[in-house]
């Protein structure tokens, strides 16, 4: 989620977010407040867990731009077998570290890197869910999807995209939309590799 090239922190604040179910449930973690950080709000991330309730269970997970994490450390609690967490900022990644260790999940792997960086490496493993939230407005969906095609997605895997709503960013032919929603200036999705 905080995937920008500005990597300058104006005094960084801490905020925190919130597990809403499953082993970690109701636990608050700390994150840290960087520029292009956005954490996905509670009432969108409780719809995309629903939506993605029957599939989670022992899911390989890739969170494609973690930011706070907020995404990724929900699925861990509702029974990802694994989730990586990819991040461009230093401080933000150091976070995911820390929260990691708070909740000691060693089934949490964090990647200080750009995610665009990462995905142009040949595929270690299959994803079976993945997570693009990328700052908005630098066009990243797009290219993460494309890379995304390249041999990191299991068969059958879900993709959550979540962008502005007003973006016209192109989706590979072969990821399916299963559900949509827009809440003010957001539009997420949710989408099934076909293969």
């Amino acid at each position: 989620m905080s995937q920008g090239k500005k990597q300058h922190n104006k005094k960084s604040a801490t905020g925190s977010i919130r597990i809403i179910a499953g082993k970690h449930r109701g636990r608050k973690l700390p994150v840290l407040m960087a520029e292009g950080l956005r954490p996905t709000t509670d009432r969108v991330k409780e719809t995309v867990f629903n939506w993605l309730m029957p599939y989670i269970h022992d899911a390989n997970c890739l969170d494609c731009f973690a930011g706070a994490g907020s995404l990724g450390f929900e699925a861990l609690s509702r029974g990802a077998a694994q989730v990586t967490l990819i991040e461009l900022n230093n401080a933000a990644a150091k976070q995911l570290q820390a929260n990691k260790k708070l909740l000691n999940a060693d089934n949490v792997i964090v990647t200080n890197t750009n995610s665009l960086d990462f995905l142009k490496s040949s595929a270690k493993q299959h994803y079976d869910l993945v997570f693009i939230d990328p700052p908005f407005r630098e066009d990243l969906v797009t290219q993460a999807a494309e890379l995304l095609n390249n041999g990191w997605l299991a068969k059958q895997a879900l993709i959550y995209v979540e962008m502005e709503s007003e973006s016209n960013q192109e989706l590979p032919n072969n990821w399916q939309l299963l559900k949509e929603k827009v809440a003010g200036q957001v539009a997420y999705r949710l989408f099934q590799y076909t293969g």
